[in-house]
């Protein structure tokens, strides 16, 4: 695997590259030489954050994790991005997407298969024709973290969402 490894509000050490080489080292079972693991090391006041984007074609697989102590974010990062592995490996198999990224070995591998995502529970209700600024109004009143809704201007189906550090996020289709 191929790193590219930076920093936003810290020097990155060669103890810190070293973390990572080890950590991350551990998935180049799972991968081809050619793939490339951005990594960003990022500290704000006692944050302490890595994220990790493996591009492979067709999705992304990302991870991020933030503690007190920077070697710390690294092993949690680690083992989040092994379980996803885990569960995109069922998808790709199924699918047969993105295979050329990953390590034959790993590909046929049999890991003990994932429950996979189950649903509990279904929502209805009514979409109400709304513009964003009042569909974030709805959302803080709900105490939820998203609100789908229908924008007035459009007439599409929009979601709107809360982001870190107290700002709002707007999807909209594209076709």
């Amino acid at each position: 695997m191929r790193y590219i490894i930076s920093g936003k509000n810290i020097d990155v050490t060669e103890s810190l590259k070293n973390a990572v080489y080890e950590k991350i080292g551990k998935l180049e079972r799972y991968f081809t030489p050619e793939t490339e693991v951005h990594v960003t090391f990022s500290v704000e006041k006692d944050r302490q954050k890595i994220e990790v984007t493996i591009p492979v074609k067709g999705s992304i697989i990302r991870a991020e994790e933030v503690s007190n102590d920077m070697y710390v974010s690294i092993d949690l990062v680690e083992e989040i991005i092994e379980r996803q592995l885990r569960k995109y490996k069922n998808k790709l198999i199924n699918h047969k997407q993105a295979a050329a990224n990953f390590n034959k070995a790993f590909m046929e591998d049999d890991y003990a298969e994932d429950d996979g995502v189950k649903i509990v529970k279904t929502k209805k209700f009514a979409i109400k024709p709304m513009d964003p600024e009042e569909a974030c109004v709805q959302m803080e009143l709900l105490g939820h973290n998203f609100f789908v809704f229908r924008n007035a201007q459009t007439n599409e189906v929009n979601v709107v969402y809360k982001r870190k550090g107290n700002t709002y996020g707007l999807i909209e289709p594209e076709y």
